[in-house]
C-alpha cells in the first residue's frame, strides 16, 4: 500500500476509479429486508399525498368548470350590451332620434351586463331569490 492511497491500489477513494465515493450495495437478506421495509414506509407515506386518479378535488374546482363559468359570464355581459344596443337602435329607427336612443340603451345594456355578471359570480343578491346568488 502506498502512502498516497489509504484504501489500497484502485480503492473507492482513488480519483482514477470511476466508482470513487460511490456506496457499495448491501448484500444478503438483512440489506434486502431493510430496503424493503424502508420502501414500504415510503409508499405508505406517499399514498396519502398522491391524488386519486379520476377523483375531483375537495373544493370542487377544476379547469373545465372555471372555463365554463368564464364563458357564461362573458356571454351574459356581451349579450346585455348587444341587446341594449339593438333596443336603442330600434328606438332611434322608430322615432328618428338617431344617436340618443342608441347611447342611452347601450349604457343601460352595459349596466345590465355588469349586474348579470355580478349576480352569477355571487357578489350580488338576486332580488327574487331564485338565481345562483340567492343560494347561500
Amino acid at each position: 500500500m502506498s502512502s498516497g492511497d489509504p484504501n489500497g491500489e484502485n480503492g473507492p477513494l482513488d480519483p482514477g476509479n470511476p466508482d470513487a465515493g460511490a456506496r457499495r450495495p448491501r448484500t444478503g437478506t438483512q440489506g434486502d429486508a431493510d430496503l424493503d421495509a424502508r420502501r414500504e414506509r415510503l409508499n405508505e407515506a406517499l399514498q396519502g399525498r398522491r391524488p386519486v386518479v379520476g377523483a375531483e378535488p375537495a373544493n370542487g374546482s377544476n379547469s373545465t368548470r372555471g372555463w365554463g363559468q368564464a364563458l357564461r359570464m362573458s356571454s351574459e355581459f356581451i349579450a346585455g350590451i348587444l341587446i341594449g344596443g339593438a333596443i336603442g337602435w330600434g328606438f332611434d329607427w322608430l322615432f328618428g332620434t338617431l344617436p340618443f336612443g342608441l347611447i342611452v340603451f347601450l349604457l343601460l345594456g352595459f349596466a345590465a351586463g355588469v349586474v348579470n355578471v355580478l349576480r352569477s359570480a355571487g357578489q350580488m343578491r338576486d332580488p327574487w331569490g331564485d338565481g345562483p346568488a340567492g343560494r347561500h
